[in-house]
């Protein structure tokens, strides 16, 4: 997200702005793997507790927000933008626990490209839009294994939770240099997490490791996907960084696949596709774009 940076080295800055991009995906998706693998034994709002805490402490350390010098009215974004960033993470380790991660992330894939067609107001973004309407209606009806339609139902509110997390999140980043406005919103999303994922964690949260992992989850699944994002995003024209962006599903897939051992059927890879083509067919611009940094 553009609100979050970490600066890179002189050398990092001259890696190509997709491998970052790439890199982004793989370290969201393997970290997604890995608060997975946590669900026997913290369950998922125990693992959203850590990934959103220790998620908001390295960003608190990078950004080092000063919020007694903001009024009422940005803190009142701040809050809605943490009970936002808290329903969407248990919605979708909600889903997660019921599908594989490479669906999960497909379905609630549906949420930002809601966003990009409604911000577009092209008249051709209806064809996506139903494009990614027939891949969700494959994995609708057993698309794969273990495919449940709690877990669809879940993924979709996760992706309606994404949108609004994207208008929340342009209006606090225009408000908010660098990771000021977002290290707060974790940390208010984090104590809105507290009861249920004490609940769900119990005395497990006493485990070094299990709580070493989680700290893990917050670092691959927040502060490096989004710092690599945010220098790609200076480079890239914005509709190559929204196509680009579009392929996380699959990334998400093969995630899934080497961390997970997670197999999908032919007919969910088809979904899965249909959704990619229709997020990058909306993603796409007419007319010259040009970086963010130009």
């Amino acid at each position: 997200m553009p609100w979050v940076e970490l600066r890179l080295p002189a050398r990092g800055r001259t890696v190509p702005a997709p491998i970052l991009l790439a890199g982004a995906a793989l370290s969201v998706q393997g970290g997604a793997a890995v608060a997975k693998s946590l669900f026997p034994t913290l369950g998922p709002p125990g693992v959203v507790l850590l990934r959103l805490a220790f998620g908001s402490l390295s960003l608190w350390v990078i950004g080092r927000p000063r919020l007694n010098e903001r009024s009422a009215s940005d803190l009142g974004l701040v809050a809605a933008l943490g009970v936002t960033l808290v329903s969407m993470n248990l919605l979708f380790y909600e889903s997660l626990e019921r599908l594989p991660l490479g669906i999960a992330v497909t379905v609630e894939f549906v949420g930002p490209l809601v966003v990009a067609v409604v911000a577009s107001r092209r008249l051709l973004d209806g064809v996506w839009i139903a494009v990614a309407g027939g891949g969700i209606a494959l994995l609708a009806d057993g698309g794969g294994k273990a495919i449940h339609a709690s877990g669809i139902v879940l993924a979709l509110a996760a992706g309606g939770c994404w949108a609004l997390y994207i208008v929340l999140g342009t209006r606090v980043g225009r408000i908010f240099p660098g990771s000021t406005g977002l290290a707060p919103a974790m940390a208010i999303g984090a104590v809105v997490a507290l009861p249920w994922g004490l609940i769900s964690a119990g005395d497990h949260l006493r485990d070094p490791q299990l709580v070493g992992a989680g700290v893990g989850v917050g670092l691959l699944c927040s502060a490096l996907p989004w710092s690599l994002e945010l220098e790609a995003m200076r480079r890239l024209p914005t509709h190559v960084f929204g196509v680009l962006m579009s392929l996380e599903p699959a990334v998400a897939a093969l995630s899934g696949f080497v961390f997970l051992g997670e197999h999908l059927r032919l007919r969910a890879w088809l979904a899965l596709g249909l959704v990619v083509v229709a997020s990058a067919g909306a993603s796409r611009r007419h007319g010259p774009d040009v970086p963010l940094d130009a």
